[in-house]
């Protein structure tokens, strides 16, 4: 099992959300994907946000939006 988890992701996602307001993010495809996009950054040459000796870019990429490094943006943005 993967911490943090998916839903612990879309909590500190949707925290600067205001009350009334729709989530920037409702699925957790919404989390896979982002996660997955940042890990190819990662890969491709992107400087990590955090630590990131010994872990693989899918690891960095949820540590980043778990630390609140990265944000997904929604459609409008």
């Amino acid at each position: 099992m993967l911490h943090p988890s998916y839903t612990d992701l879309m909590a500190v996602v949707n925290s600067e959300v205001e009350p009334g307001e729709e989530p920037v993010v409702a699925s957790r495809y919404s989390i896979v994907m982002a996660t997955a996009k940042r890990a190819r950054q990662i890969i491709a040459g992107d400087e990590a946000l955090v630590n990131s000796k010994g872990k693989k870019p899918l690891s960095v990429a949820v540590e980043e939006l778990n630390e609140s490094k990265i944000k997904i943006l929604g459609d409008e943005d």
